[in-house]
C-alpha cells in the first residue's frame, strides 16, 4: 500500500511553545482518514505545514511522494485544501468563485464551467449558484469552499473541521460527497475532536496529543474493541471522572437542598 501522506520529525516551534513536536504521520493512499485529538494538540499547525501553508522548523512532509517544500508546485497542483476558518472572495457568487478559481488552476475554460455546473448541482447550490458568498450560510460556505477544493480534481484532500457549524441537511450532501471522492481512488485527511463522526465515516485514524503522534493505524486497530471515544480519552490520558475529582461539588447542590 504507497502513502499519499507521510512525514518525518515535523516540528513547529512558536517562542516557547512546542505546538508540533517531532509528528510522523502516515496516511495511505485511498484512505479516508481522521487526524483527531483534543484543542491544541497541534492538528491545524500539523495539516498547515504538510499544504505548505505553514513552513517547519525542523522534519520534513511529503504527499503522493513529493517533497512539499522541495516541489511546492508539484504538491499545490495534487492536494485541494478547506483551511478551519475559510476566507472566501466574498463578493463574487459561487458560480463566480468556481470559475475564478478553475481559471487560476490552469483549467480550460470549458472544463471549468462544466465542473462548476456539476459540483454546484451535486452540493444543492444550484438555486444559489449567482448569490454573492457574503450571504451564504456557514452550511453553504463549507459546500462552495469544498467544490472549489475538489474543483481541479486533486489526489489528496485536506479538511480542517469541515462539519464545524453545519446542519445536519448540509453535513450529509458533504459526507456523501467525499464518500465518493474516496471511492475513486482519492484520499481524505481531516481533523476533528468528534469522535461520533470519524467512527462513522474514517477506516484509518490518527490521534494526537501536545504535539506528538500517540497512536494510528486502521480504525479497528486504534479502537482495539472499545468505542473510538473511549480509545481516545485513553489515549490522551484523559479518562472521564465525572467531575468529582476536579471539584465542582457545589455544581446543582442549591436545586438539590431545595427539594430535599
Amino acid at each position: 500500500m504507497t502513502d499519499a501522506v507521510r512525514t518525518h520529525g515535523l516540528f513547529k516551534r512558536y517562542g516557547r511553545q512546542i505546538a508540533v513536536a517531532g509528528v510522523d504521520l502516515v496516511v495511505p493512499a485511498g484512505s479516508f482518514a481522521g487526524l483527531v485529538g483534543p484543542n491544541g494538540a497541534g492538528k491545524t499547525t500539523t495539516l498547515s505545514m504538510i499544504t505548505a501553508l505553514l513552513r517547519p522548523d525542523g522534519g520534513s512532509a511529503e504527499v503522493d511522494g513529493f517533497h512539499v517544500w522541495r516541489d511546492p508546485v508539484e504538491v499545490k497542483a495534487r492536494i485541494g485544501v478547506l483551511p478551519e476558518g475559510l476566507r472566501l472572495f466574498e463578493r463574487l457568487s459561487g458560480r463566480e468563485l468556481l470559475l475564478y478559481n478553475g481559471r487560476l488552476r490552469g483549467i480550460p475554460k470549458a472544463d471549468v464551467e462544466q465542473r462548476a455546473e456539476e459540483l454546484l448541482t451535486v452540493m444543492d447550490l444550484s438555486d444559489a449558484a449567482d448569490k454573492l458568498v457574503v450571504d451564504y450560510s456557514t452550511g453553504m460556505r463549507k459546500k462552495i469552499g469544498l467544490a472549489a477544493a475538489l474543483l481541479h480534481n486533486p489526489s489528496v484532500l485536506f479538511l480542517d473541521e469541515p462539519f464545524e457549524g453545519v446542519d445536519p441537511v448540509s453535513a450529509n450532501t458533504l459526507t456523501e460527497v467525499l464518500r465518493r471522492y474516496t471511492a475513486s481512488g482519492s484520499t481524505v485527511i481531516f481533523s476533528s475532536h468528534v469522535m461520533d463522526l470519524v467512527e462513522r465515516l474514517c477506516d484509518w485514524v490518527s490521534v494526537m496529543s501536545a504535539g506528538h503522534i500517540v497512536a494510528q493505524g486502521p480504525l479497528e486497530r486504534v479502537r482495539d474493541g472499545r468505542t473510538l471515544n473511549q480509545a481516545f480519552l485513553e489515549l490522551v490520558g484523559r479518562a472521564p471522572n465525572g467531575g468529582e475529582e476536579a471539584g465542582l461539588t457545589w455544581l446543582g447542590a442549591k436545586r438539590a437542598e431545595d427539594q430535599q
